[in-house]
């Protein structure tokens, strides 16, 4: 029988990061996996996605280059050609995590497991037919898309269609939620030449983003020519001859293909690995319960990832069902365990990037968390159109916004709209892990001409909030 010293279920970010972080401490690790290794964010989610958003991004740029003189003939886009090729490159990205994995000294097990006893460690798992025992057991199977409870959402896909199969483009597309996944397959696939209509039942997008952020977002979707429909609800879905009929709240919208991305909200994939019987404490839909460790309610069993609740920083709280943090909470396993450093996520300085055209970009506090969190709060803004987009017509903008707590000038979060939103967000992500102030802020140079510089030379606040009083004070 094998003996390992941490056993991975679930070969996606999380659960690879931690074996190899692991082996690399010189730990004996085992990961099984009985789908594609890579998980959700390699095979049907981020990478696609990215790449779908690159080919819709240089669409654009075909028409900006004519404003430089460019001339061109006119462009088609070979979609079908497209979605072969971005499957050809994940194929070549699961090969590059096998190989990773070997290389690291992980004994790779192609198969579903399933934990076999419970109570303290080591823990028997079972797996391709074989039990092995582990000291440590790491649950990193991630979750999976949800569909509402509507009658006709059989006819409805999900983003994993979009993103991992090859199919016709549609002509008419109704895109359905207003989340990160919404919004980025509707720009997407409008910058690929579909007519989109995005349905959502809030004013705005993008819960939990900064309000300002969520406005910004919306005004500069309608320009690219996504039409939206906020404030509506699906009553119900038929198919038609040649698509779908949706009815709304707002009436009915006939379209060639309905994607419904109302979240991952999450339906783990925990269900028939062995953890009720193991004692491991869950709530109701299979989300695992965790210690600032990532250790469940059982000694030597841990999770990450998206069926985890991150910590304990708050059941459902999609917004860290981020690849970064499950790689980052892996991995903070494996030095813990295996390494003697106990090391944390900062969760407060988490950047998060929604791959829309434009991109949106958020790192720390919104203004309203700051004012919640009884912080002074002083904001900065800046709106101003693109030097790239200077020759054409200027419907696209920039918008960039820093909060600020005046009673220490620390900076409490930057937000974007923009082209580059999330590679110049990334970096202010470090300045506000190191603590950065206002004052710093504005004692750095800029990188002229550039749009990041703007976050650096914003000088008058356009909002003060002071703190709400206490409810003892006098």
């Amino acid at each position: 029988m094998q003996r390992f010293d941490l056993f991975v279920i679930g070969g996606g970010s999380g659960g690879i990061a931690c074996a190899r972080r692991a082996a690399a401490h010189g730990a004996r690790v085992g990961l099984a996996e009985p789908g594609r290794l890579g998980g959700t964010c390699v095979i049907r989610g981020c990478v696609p996605k990215k790449l779908m958003h690159y080919a819709a991004h240089l669409g654009g740029l075909i028409t900006t280059s004519r404003a430089y003189g460019w001339r061109l003939a006119s462009p088609e886009l070979d979609f079908r050609g497209l979605l072969e090729a971005r499957n050809a490159e994940i194929r070549r990205l699961e090969e590059v995590y096998a190989r990773m994995l070997a290389e690291a000294g992980v004994t790779l097990f192609r198969a579903r497991a399933r934990l076999a006893s419970g109570g303290e460690p080591p823990h028997g798992v079972e797996v391709g037919g074989e039990r092995v025992v582990a000291d440590n057991v790491l649950i990193a199977v991630g979750g999976r898309p949800s569909l509402p409870e509507l009658p006709g959402i059989e006819h409805a896909v999900t983003s994993e269609v979009l993103l991992e199969e090859v199919y016709d483009r549609p002509g008419h597309l109704v895109v359905v939620g207003a989340g990160y996944i919404g919004l980025e397959l509707a720009s997407i696939m409008r910058g690929l030449g579909s007519r989109v209509t995005l349905v959502y039942r809030r004013e705005l997008p993008l819960r939990g983003f900064d309000e300002d952020l969520r406005i910004e977002l919306a005004a500069a979707l309608a320009r690219e020519g996504v039409e939206l429909r906020p404030g509506t609800r699906v009553n119900r879905v038929e198919r038609t001859g040649t698509g779908v009929l949706l009815d709304t709240s707002a009436g009915t919208i006939a379209a060639d293909m309905l994607l419904y991305a109302t979240g991952r909200e999450p339906i783990p994939n925990t269900g028939g690995l062995g953890l009720e019987e193991a004692g491991v404490r869950m709530d109701a839909d299979g989300t695992i319960y965790v210690d600032i460790t990532y250790r469940s309610n059982v000694p030597g069993i841990y999770a990450v990832g998206d069926c985890s609740d991150h910590a304990g920083h708050g059941l459902r709280a999609t917004q860290y069902d981020l690849t970064p943090v499950a790689i980052a909470e892996g991995r903070a396993i494996a030095e813990r365990l295996f390494h003697d450093r106990h090391q944390l996520v900062n969760y407060e300085t988490v950047p998060t990037a929604v791959f829309s055209i434009p991109q949106a970009a958020s790192v720390g506090y919104t203004e309203q968390q700051a004012n919640d969190l009884g912080h002074e709060v002083a904001v900065y803004r800046t709106r101003f159109r693109p030097m790239l987009h200077s020759l054409e017509d200027g419907r696209q903008q920039t918008f960039m916004k820093i909060v600020v707590d005046e009673t220490d000038d620390r900076v409490l979060g930057c937000h974007m709209v923009g082209e580059d939103a999330a590679e110049i967000i990334q970096g202010f992500a470090v300045a506000l892990t190191c603590g950065a102030t206002k004052e710093q802020f504005d004692a750095t140079v800029g990188l002229h001409p550039s749009a990041a510089e703007e976050f650096v030379t914003m000088y008058r606040p356009a909002a003060r909030r002071a703190a709400p009083a206490s409810e003892n004070a006098p």
